[in-house]
């Protein structure tokens, strides 16, 4: 899986890509067909502590998922996208073996 991290406004970290790298690899185990990631990375100009968001799109064959949370920190904000993810690609596996 191919991982394009996008950071409009500000240079991230090296190691804030090693580690939304690590954590999106992990998902290949629950499904295997992901074509590649686009993570952005954003800082909302709020008053509020949970201004960090990021959203990832996973380009899967037939159709892409997508999805976006708010926290404190980026990494927060990517284990909270991973969880999501990862419980949509277990459905989604396990809709394409009730097919089967």
């Amino acid at each position: 899986m191919r991982i394009n991290v996008q950071t409009p406004n500000f240079a991230a970290k090296d190691e804030l890509l090693v580690f939304i790298e690590k954590r999106l690899s992990k998902l290949e185990q629950f499904y295997d067909k992901i074509v590649f990631a686009d993570v952005f990375l954003k800082v909302q100009k709020t008053s509020e502590k949970e201004n960090k968001i990021v959203e990832v799109l996973l380009s899967i064959p037939g159709d892409d998922v997508m999805v976006k949370k708010e926290a404190k920190t980026f990494e927060e904000a990517i284990d909270e996208v991973v969880k999501t993810l990862e419980r949509q690609l277990k459905k989604r596996k396990q809709k394409q073996k009730a097919y089967l």
